[in-house]
């Protein structure tokens, strides 16, 4: 019997000895299985550590019309609005084909609303014209009808995109509606059901004090501006386009 607890006690001193109390609790490490699939060692941390980072470095796949919008211009389209804004409301029409040499416009959209306020007629342009329309309605029209009537809701759109000379001309140049380049407005409507005209309200005073300031307010945001003073082809509305020049917008 002695001999048999002595024959234990060496037995187990001897495991004690080989592992210590604490370092027995520790796990251990299980042997890294290699598939047939993946040949290279991954047996040494760092090996692993650089291709985890590569791994979140690396760019999602995505196809090539995505990585070409901003998350912006996304947001917006899924919104409805066009030209990378989502005050701007329409959609994409791409390019529209020329009838006559010097017409044609690329990348075109169709608009129908802008910063909330109702286009009467869904107007062609390209983005440069609608984000200049923009800049107009929110820095000049609003301004200048401020709360009468409860704002402007909706702007009556005489012409917007069309291939043909300026005027109609026959010879003339082409105009730069026939660009995609400009708008006319005839009228606004307000909240409350009252239209400000531009060929009723020019002549008057309370209508054409506001109608001069809106006028006055587009030379900037456009390069030429347009109105009842211009000439008798502008009695009835405000031509507004984005033709630049060197001498600076020409507004009459």
């Amino acid at each position: 019997m002695m001999r048999f607890l002595v024959l234990l006690s060496f037995v187990f001193g001897t495991a004690a000895a080989a592992n210590p109390p604490f370092t027995s609790l520790r796990p251990v490490t299980r042997p890294v299985v290699q598939s047939a699939a993946d040949p290279q060692p991954t047996s040494q941390p760092a090996a692993r550590e650089r291709r985890g980072l590569l791994g979140l470095l690396r760019p999602n796949s995505r196809p090539p019309s995505e990585r070409r919008l901003s998350r912006k211009e996304r947001r917006a389209r899924a919104k409805g609005g066009v030209c990378g804004d989502v005050d701007i409301q329409g959609v994409e029409i791409g390019t529209v084909p020329a009838k006559l040499v010097g017409c044609g416009v690329e990348n075109a959209v169709r608009v129908s609303a802008i910063s909330g306020i109702t286009l009467s007629q869904k107007s062609v342009m390209d983005c440069t014209t609608a984000k200049a329309l923009k800049t107009w309605i929110e820095d000049g029209m609003r301004p200048s009808v401020k709360r009468r009537g409860g704002g402007v809701v909706s702007i009556r759109v005489a012409a917007h995109y069309a291939c043909r000379t300026r005027n109609n001309k026959p010879g003339a140049k082409i105009s730069e509606h026939g660009r995609g380049r400009a708008i006319d407005i005839a009228a606004f409507t307000l909240r409350n059901g009252s239209t400000i005209s531009v060929l009723d309200g020019w002549g008057k005073r309370r209508d054409g004090k506001v109608l001069r300031r809106m006028h006055k307010a587009a030379c900037g945001p456009f390069g030429t501006v347009l109105g009842p003073d211009a000439d008798r082809y502008h009695r009835d509305h405000f031509h507004f386009d984005t033709a630049r020049y060197r001498s600076g917008s020409y507004c009459k």
